[in-house]
C-alpha cells in the first residue's frame, strides 16, 4: 500500500510530492498523471510566480535550475481607458521588490519548471505514471481505493486530487462547488518585440477585460489577453495579419515592431470554488479546488501556497503517527486554506466586475480608487507584500524558505 498518491502531474501535483517526500523521505509517494509522458514538453505558455513561491522552489533545491530561465518583474504599471484611447495614463505603478531584495514575482516558462520539478521526482524515488486517469474513488476505512483507466487499482492512505477545475476526484468524492462563467475568455500568446522591455509588466483595463503583457527573458513578453468569448474564439481562428493587427492596438508601439508566436489559445474563464477542500482520504490543491479569473495573477500561486499548507500538515501529522488520510488531520489543512481562497476569489470576481465594462460613473470611481492608492506609499507596500505572498502571519513554512 502506498501513503499518498498525487492524482495530476501538473506544477501543484508534482510539488505536493516533492514537498512531501522531502520532508518524509520514508513515505511511499506516487504521481498519476492523465497526459501523455513528454507531453509537457509541448506547452508554450508562462506563468507568474509570486517570491514566496520561488522560496519553497529553493527549498526543493530546483530554484538554481529555474532561475536562469526566469525574467524578474521590476515594476508593475496599471492603466485603465478604451482600447480606441490614443494615450493610456498611468494610475498606479509598483517597484517589484519586496523587503528581502526579492523581485515580488518572476515570469518562468511552465516548460522550465516542469522540468525541474520532475527531476526534483526522480531524485526523489517518486514515480511518475502517464497515460492513466482516475475512474473511481473508495474510502475503505483504513486506505482509499483508487481505480485507474487501464483497470488496476492503487490504495493509498491520501489521495490529493490535483487533477484540474474539472476534477473526477472531486465530483467522484461528492464534493459540489460553486461556479459560474464570465461570458469571457483569456488567450495566451507570445510577443515578440523590438526594444528590451526592461522586465515591466503593465495590466492595461479595457472594456471587454484586462489585458496583461508580462515580461520574459529577452525581448519576449507573454500576454494574458482578456475577451468576450466569442470575439476571443474569432481572434483565435483568425489569420496572422488581422491577429497582429488586433494586438497591436492594445499592446502599442512602445516596445517597437510586435510579431506573435505561432501559438495562441482561448481559454474560457470562471469562478469555480470547491465547498469543501477535503474528504475522507482525500484532499483537494490546485485548480481541483478553486478556479480564478486571471485578473490578480494568483491562481497558480494560490495552488503553491495549498502545496505548503498542505505537505506541513501531512508531514507533521506523519511525525506525531497520527492517521495522514484521516478527516480530523485533513481538517487543519481545509481551515488553513479555505478562507484564503475564498477571499481571492470573491476579490478577482469583484475586480472583473469593475474593470471589464465601460461605464463612465464606474470608471471615474475606479480611477479615483487607484489614484489614492498611488498616492498612499504604505498601502502600496502592503499590496506589494500580499502579492508576493509574504504579507500574511500563518504562512506555512516553506513559503518562509523554511524546511517542513
Amino acid at each position: 500500500m502506498l501513503d499518498v498518491v498525487v492524482v495530476g502531474g501538473g506544477y501543484v501535483g508534482l510539488s505536493v510530492a516533492v514537498s512531501i517526500k522531502q520532508a518524509a523521505p520514508h513515505l511511499a509517494v506516487e504521481v498519476i498523471e492523465a497526459a501523455p509522458e513528454d507531453a509537457w514538453k509541448k506547452d508554450p505558455r508562462a506563468s507568474a510566480i509570486i517570491s514566496a513561491a520561488t522560496k519553497m522552489l529553493d527549498v526543493f533545491g530546483i530554484w538554481d535550475r529555474i532561475e536562469p530561465d526566469a525574467q524578474p518583474i521590476n515594476r508593475m504599471i496599471v492603466t485603465d481607458s478604451k482600447t480606441s484611447d490614443p494615450v493610456r495614463p498611468v494610475f498606479l505603478t509598483f517597484d517589484g521588490a519586496v523587503e528581502d531584495g526579492r523581485p515580488f514575482a518572476h515570469m518562468i516558462p511552465n516548460v522550465s519548471m516542469v522540468a525541474a520539478l520532475r527531476g526534483a521526482c526522480t531524485d526523489r524515488g517518486i514515480t511518475i505514471r502517464h497515460g492513466l486517469r482516475a475512474t473511481d474513488f473508495r474510502d475503505t476505512g483504513p486506505s482509499a481505493e483508487l481505480t485507474l483507466s487501464d483497470g488496476s487499482k492503487l490504495n493509498a492512505r491520501l489521495i490529493v486530487a490535483c487533477d484540474g477545475v474539472r476534477s473526477k476526484l472531486r465530483d467522484l468524492a461528492g464534493i459540489k462547488t460553486v461556479t459560474w462563467q464570465y461570458g469571457q475568455s483569456g488567450i495566451v500568446t507570445t510577443v515578440e518585440h523590438e526594444r528590451p522591455h526592461e522586465g515591466i509588466a503593465e495590466e492595461h483595463f479595457l472594456p471587454a477585460g484586462p489585458f496583461a503583457i508580462l515580461p520574459l527573458k529577452g525581448n519576449r513578453s507573454s500576454l494574458v489577453w482578456t475577451e468576450r468569448t466569442e470575439d476571443a474564439d474569432r481572434l483565435v481562428a483568425s489569420d496572422d495579419l488581422v491577429f497582429e493587427a488586433e494586438l497591436e492596438r492594445r499592446f502599442g508601439h512602445k516596445l517597437g515592431t510586435i510579431r506573435a508566436t505561432p501559438d495562441r489559445r482561448a481559454f474560457p474563464l470562471g469562478l469555480t470554488l470547491a465547498r469543501a477542500f477535503i474528504a475522507p482520504r482525500l484532499a483537494l490543491a490546485g485548480d481541483a479546488a478553486h478556479g480564478i479569473h486571471p485578473i490578480s495573477g494568483q491562481g497558480l500561486n494560490l495552488g503553491f501556497k495549498d502545496v505548503a499548507a498542505l505537505a506541513e500538515t501531512v508531514v507533521e501529522a506523519d511525525r506525531l503517527g497520527l492517521d495522514i488520510g484521516s478527516i480530523n488531520v485533513l481538517e487543519r489543512y481545509q481551515i488553513w486554506r479555505r478562507f484564503d481562497t475564498f477571499r481571492m476569489g470573491v476579490t478577482t470576481d469583484v475586480l472583473n466586475r469593475l474593470f471589464s465594462n465601460d461605464v463612465t460613473p464606474i470608471r471615474v470611481l475606479r480611477d479615483f480608487g487607484l489614484g489614492i492608492v498611488e498616492g498612499l506609499p504604505a498601502l502600496k507596500n502592503y499590496f506589494i507584500r500580499e502579492a508576493a505572498g509574504s504579507a500574511g502571519r500563518n504562512n506555512p513554512r516553506l513559503l518562509a524558505g523554511q524546511q517542513i
